[in-house]
């Protein structure tokens, strides 16, 4: 992942100003530590922090067309820039970057282009010869992208909050699918699937097609130029993304350059759940697998930093972005510089234990598309800014534009969760890859319940933060929480505290304004806490709020984790964050 800034028609070309953009795009450079770039045309700014992954050598940034009369600053990956090459013959690319062909795809075909782009971007674009500008993000939001505007009538564009928002008199997330363009002074849409509606599909079920979409989807982002490596929790959606990419790994480029056999890597607490099933899945593969310990004093240390790479106050984001952060780190330190990841398959398959409750199909559906509609301010961000914060690119196949179509095509009454007929969650991506002459996974594996990413780290995580923040939270603090934040009021001390290191910083209302807020169990929408009243009464992201459904669910008498019973000594006697490789 890279680092865009953007300042567009600020009415200062002077020396200060350009002074004051490379001042904040360093503040972006931990995205970007290849390179960095900034071009001027007058009074317009575009500034890059590069992190090399494809064509390392030449692919600097800024990117021009032949003239250099369009330039553009770029986040992202285009996995068919190979094609869309072949479909410009008349223009004469500078390098070997899948980001050269935005700018020509520009000259050809003017704003109306983002829908050919298949990847994953957050790009700026300026014309020179009449000024003008767009500005567009990927589909579902999985490159972080912010949008401000000055007092000056200038508008500010940054892949992170931190990028503007001193500079800016309001800013705002970019919204996920759309592009800005300054001709037409505002956004549209350009990313229009039919499930955007909510309107219920009716496709019949077929496991080969989703088997062979999903497999494309991974078979895609294999293309890389830097060594790379797969998250691995043990989970159904890491694990076959690790089968998928060890079994096509072999005659692939990366495999020429790199070696034929895939590297894994997981995170957690000694004894966890995620890393038993994440060395079982890699023996089974035979990959080079990684295995990451931390403690929970060593999670609680880096939560002001995670805050501040993360850029959210919401609890479950930073619950699961901790961890991930701490492994970042390692996998970085590895020379690893892009890692594929399962982010994406609950959202789309209905994985979280509470779509056990969907009263029927429809609600289903529409909780699905609901769910990611909002990733880009929950999982996509989290995976987004805690392996940028190193340096590290995330890929996510189960985010492809084409994959996505083809699952939530599927009649909604296959993905229903039906325990009485042997259908647990994410029966028919389970079902698409149950092959029993080439096996992609381990049965238990393959059937494994849901574990979401900061409970499946181990259990006693979430529980020594809540004691960490009941330490310094008190219960006066509490009574006052609606006056000191009257916008996503905190109803737990673990948010409060999190909402307190947010806002020193990031204090500006605009800030504020860009994390969700409303009511969840086990990461639901605030709309499916509905299905079921008790969950009102047991309102905790984490998944083992899904009470009767998880396997080891909350005590249903203990709805909230005090400081007295749990237990104030946080630091234990495990060893510090390490690495342990499999022999």
């Amino acid at each position: 992942m890279c680092g865009i800034l953007a300042v567009l028609g600020c009415s200062d070309d002077s020396q200060a100003k350009r002074v004051r953009v490379l001042e904040l795009s360093r503040r972006l450079k931990h995205r970007g530590p290849d390179w960095s770039g900034l071009y001027q045309h007058g009074d317009c700014y575009l500034a890059h922090q590069r992190l090399a992954i494809i064509d390392p050598a030449s692919g600097d940034q800024p990117l021009y067309n032949e003239n250099q009369a369009i330039v553009v600053t770029v986040n992202g990956e285009i996995y068919n820039h190979e094609e869309l090459r072949k479909s410009l013959p008349n223009h004469k690319f500078r390098t070997g970057s899948d980001c050269d062909v935005i700018a020509h795809l520009y000259e050809e075909h003017g704003e109306n282009f983002v829908d050919m782009l298949d990847g994953m971007f957050s790009f700026v674009l300026l014309d020179t010869r009449d000024d003008s500008f767009i500005v567009a993000r990927d589909a579902i939001g999985i490159t972080s992208l912010y949008i401000g505007w000055g007092l000056d009538g200038s508008v500010w564009i940054s892949s992170e909050l931190k990028g503007l928002n001193d500079d800016c008199e309001h800013f705002e997330s970019f919204p996920p699918g759309h592009m800005y363009s300054s001709k037409e002074g505002g956004f549209r849409r350009w990313y229009n699937p039919p499930w955007f509606s909510e309107a219920i599909p009716s496709a019949p079920y077929d496991p080969l097609v989703l088997r062979r979409a999903f497999e494309n989807a991974v078979i895609k982002r294999l293309m890389t130029d830097v060594p790379f490596g797969v998250l691995l929790s043990g989970g159904l959606d890491s694990s076959l993304v690790a089968s998928i990419t060890a079994r096509h790994l072999a005659g692939t480029k990366a495999a020429k350059q790199w070696g034929a056999q895939l590297h894994s890597f997981c995170v957690g607490l000694e004894g966890s759940p995620d890393l038993k099933a994440a060395k079982e899945v890699a023996d089974y593969l035979g990959t080079v697998h990684h295995e990451f310990h931390f403690t929970v004093q060593d999670g609680i240390d880096a939560i002001e930093d995670v805050i501040y790479h993360v850029e959210t106050y919401d609890v479950t984001t930073i619950r699961a972005s901790t961890p991930m952060f701490l492994m970042s780190r390692k996998i970085k330190s590895l020379g690893v510089k892009m890692v594929i990841s399962g982010e994406g398959s609950d959202e789309i398959f209905g994985g979280y234990l509470y779509f056990h409750k969907a009263p029927n199909k429809e609600e289903f559906h529409r909780e699905t598309c609901r769910k990611i509609k909002a990733l880009y301010q929950y999982d996509c961000l989290r995976a987004n800014k805690s392996t940028s914060a190193w340096g590290l690119e995330a890929r996510v196949p189960f985010l492809d534009k084409e994959f996505i179509k083809v699952a939530m095509d599927i009649d909604p009454e296959w993905k229903m969760i039906k325990p009485e007929q042997g259908r647990i969650e994410k029966w028919v991506l389970r079902r698409a890859f149950d092959d029993e002459e080439q096996p992609y996974l381990p049965k238990h594996i393959l059937y494994r319940q849901k574990e979401q990413f900061s409970d499946g780290v181990g259990y006693s995580w979430i529980d020594g933060l809540k004691a960490h923040a009941s330490q310094h939270v008190t219960d006066k603090m509490m009574l006052n929480a609606s006056h000191i934040f009257p916008h996503n009021t905190p109803t737990t001390k673990e948010a409060y505290y999190y909402r307190m290191i947010f806002e020193r910083f990031f204090p500006q209302n605009s800030a504020r304004l860009t994390v969700p807020g409303g009511a969840s169990v086990a990461c639901s929408t605030a709309k499916a806490v509905e299905w079921d009243s008790a969950w009102s009464n047991n309102l905790d992201p984490s998944g083992r709020a899904a009470l009767g459904v998880h396997l080891s669910a909350y005590d249903q008498k203990l709805t909230t984790v005090s400081a007295a019973n749990v237990p104030t000594k946080i630091i234990d006697n495990m060893p510090r964050i390490m690495e342990v490789t499999a022999p």
